[in-house]
């Protein structure tokens, strides 16, 4: 692929390129909300404990704001409702979505389509910080907030922070500099990890249920906890979309068009670190959504990221949602690890990426 100038920060494709235009068009986006809607209404409807689907939207209608209908539900289904079911649907759609929208930020800025949401040690520092608070944090019953998010969500950021610092001591700043960095930053906080869980073993059952992933704990508290971090994040790797698909194009070249990728490429790895951690703080660890997902949308709507990180949105809420479902119901009243269900269909889209991607010329 070759450059052309007109103005800083902006390139055209030569001619003979894939044409058409690269900013989001409303249809795409549009399907792609009611898909959304659709999945979170099954979630909502379909459960261990059967509840009327008339009655439930009624009762969703009724907190609308102008309508007045009564649900027919009893005070124990809509406990279950609003308690319950709500809260996790709510919950499994931002943690989705985050994981979705980082996948594709870190694959934009490192230009490698197999990085995911924990490339640079956010999964090792965020279970070492889960398995540190599990093992020696105090009981914190009567505290106003759990510790294991917050240890999660600071081994998260601590371990991107030692990735980073780690790539630039060397002089250079190269993606692959980076991504060899949080190789050896996550095998180093893993091993820690796994010696704590030597010393600690009457903890290893909690500290693995909560490294497969859950969303069992999900509550409307949960949900307010990631939608401050959620915003910010989303709103900072939008407005990079352009910048990310001028990167594309390689260092040299957008620094040749006026921009400064080691500047974008913080910007984006921080608030995609910011968004996997709020992410993994309240729900553990969930594989394989941040290539699934963005993989799908790029077969459907094309490469540029400006389509592609909006529509990883929706599609991770979507995606996670449903996962959720299948988790909670198909072994029912017993629920399966989230995480398992994500890689049970995460590891064979995974094996087809990397087979694609050797193909590649």
């Amino acid at each position: 692929m070759t450059v052309t100038e007109r103005r800083p920060g902006r390139a055209e494709v030569a001619p003979g390129s894939r044409p058409g235009p690269a900013r989001l068009r409303a249809a795409p986006l549009a399907v792609a909300l009611v898909g959304l809607a659709g999945a979170a209404l099954v979630a909502v409807l379909v459960g261990p404990v059967r509840l009327p689907p008339g009655a439930v939207l009624a009762e969703l209608a009724g907190r609308l704001p102008g309508v007045h209908t009564r649900s027919g539900l009893t005070r124990q289904e809509a406990a279950i409702l609003w308690e319950l079911r709500l809260p996790r649907v709510a919950l499994g759609g931002l943690v989705g979505a985050m994981l979705a929208m980082a996948g594709a930020a870190y694959q934009g800025v490192f230009r490698n389509p197999l990085a995911d949401p924990y490339l640079l040690g956010a999964a090792a520092g965020a279970g070492l910080g889960a398995t540190l608070a599990i093992a020696y944090g105090p009981d914190t019953a009567s505290w106003p907030v759990d510790l294991l998010p917050m240890a999660a969500f600071a081994g998260a950021v601590a371990g991107v922070v030692a990735a980073y610092a780690l790539g630039r001591s060397g002089g250079t700043r190269t993606a692959t500099t980076l991504i060899l960095s949080g190789v050896a930053v996550a095998a180093f906080l893993t091993a820690v990890q796994t010696y704590v869980q030597q010393q600690k073993a009457e903890t290893l059952r909690e500290v693995y249920g909560w490294i497969l992933g859950r969303l069992t704990t999900a509550g409307w508290h949960e949900v307010a906890l990631v939608v401050p971090y959620a915003l910010v994040s989303t709103v900072a790797i939008l407005l990079h979309g352009r910048l990310l698909d001028v990167l594309a194009v390689g260092d040299d070249e957008a620094t040749s068009l006026g921009l400064s990728a080691s500047q974008v490429r913080l910007v984006v790895v921080g608030a995609a670190t910011l968004a996997t951690a709020a992410a993994v703080a309240v729900s553990g660890l969930i594989g394989f959504v941040g290539i699934i997902v963005p993989h799908t949308v790029r077969l459907v709507a094309g490469t540029s990221y400006r389509r592609l990180i909006p529509l990883s949105l929706v599609g991770g809420a979507a995606f996670l949602i449903l996962a959720d479902l299948v988790a909670r119901t198909v072994a029912a009243p017993a629920e399966l690890p989230i995480g398992v269900v994500t890689a049970f269909f995460g590891a064979p889209f995974f094996a087809l990426v990397l087979r694609t991607a050797r193909r590649a010329p």
